[in-house]
């Protein structure tokens, strides 16, 4: 895990008064085209309720996933947009035709495991056998070649350096399943920023959520909790410094259950998992709708894998 690959230059660094100054300076950020994805789970799904829902549970509560992608699905044909679906085999499995809803929006479907457990949470047997079979079932309804993954709660770190063997084994090109920071529940702050190899063993492609650096300092702006927790002119701000200052494009991700402010509250949640969870929920459609006019769009895998390609 040591010896990474980056598929970009080293970007600079500096803080918020010259990016400030390279945000009027510079032409727009529509000439760089940065990634739509979301990652397809329910509420009572999320990892900060694992304490409070087991999956033998899951059946038993009330799914809002099909409704709530749906309309996300409206809201991207509304702006134009195409972008990568990591799902829940679970999910697959339940709403097939959602998944070909996705599919045929010309969207692309993409793998988030099957029943959202944490990577450093199984052996790598146990991980091999998640990956293969969520990528069949998705293959089987989807009627697509799935290339994309995404980890559980960005769980790929230190601790599964074999993750990225198993992915490419399974036949998966990319993955996007680390976070570049320090985080309670998640991150690998020690990972480059942008788009790099795991090693010189590997084609698999490892495309990190976005940040952005002041004094070495990494900064989460790739959406999630952080789009919604914190004022839209911050994630703005700091989306255009990434493609303005670094020449990148940004990861970007959110939830369908962030767009769903009457879905029902989690007994016995802790006040921190209260807030991250259900903050702003009101404010989140109108927020995305915002974001798909002030940037431009599309799936991880046009946007990330043709770069690598070129850059090859």
């Amino acid at each position: 895990m040591q010896q990474y690959r980056n598929m970009s230059d080293t970007p600079t660094d500096g803080g918020v008064a010259s990016g400030a100054q390279a945000d009027n300076a510079v032409a727009p950020e529509h000439r760089i085209v940065n990634a739509m994805s979301v990652d397809v789970e329910d509420y009572f799904q999320v990892s900060a309720f694992a304490d409070q829902i087991t999956r033998a549970d899951w059946d038993d509560h009330s799914c809002r996933v099909e409704r709530n992608s749906d309309a996300i699905l409206q809201m991207f044909a509304d702006h134009n947009v195409k972008a990568t679906f990591f799902t829940l085999g679970w999910v697959a499995e339940r709403y097939p035709q959602l998944i070909r809803r996705m599919v045929d929006a010309g969207h692309e479907l993409a793998s988030h495991g099957y029943e959202h457990t944490r990577v450093h949470h199984q052996t790598e047997d146990e991980f091999q056998a998640d990956v293969h079979r969520t990528k069949a079932i998705l293959e089987d309804v989807g009627g697509c070649a799935v290339t994309g993954y995404r980890a559980a709660s960005f769980s790929i770190d230190e601790r599964t350096p074999w993750a990225f063997d198993v992915l490419q084994r399974e036949g998966h090109s990319y993955s996007s399943s680390v976070y570049p920071i320090n985080h309670d529940l998640y991150g690998m702050p020690s990972a480059p920023r942008f788009a790099f190899t795991p090693s010189k063993n590997h084609d698999l492609l490892e495309i990190p959520v976005t940040t952005w650096t002041m004094g070495g300092k990494k900064f989460p702006c790739g959406g999630g909790g952080y789009f919604r927790l914190l004022p839209y002119f911050y994630s703005r701000w700091a989306m255009r410094r990434v493609n303005r200052q670094d020449g990148e494009p940004c990861m970007f991700y959110f939830h369908p259950w962030e767009i769903d402010p009457t879905q029902p509250r989690v007994p016995g949640a802790s006040a921190k998992s209260n807030f991250r969870h259900y903050t702003n929920l009101g404010r989140m459609e109108a927020r995305l709708r915002v974001v798909l006019k002030d940037f431009s769009w599309d799936r991880v895998d046009r946007v990330f894998l043709d770069r690598h390609r070129l850059s090859a």
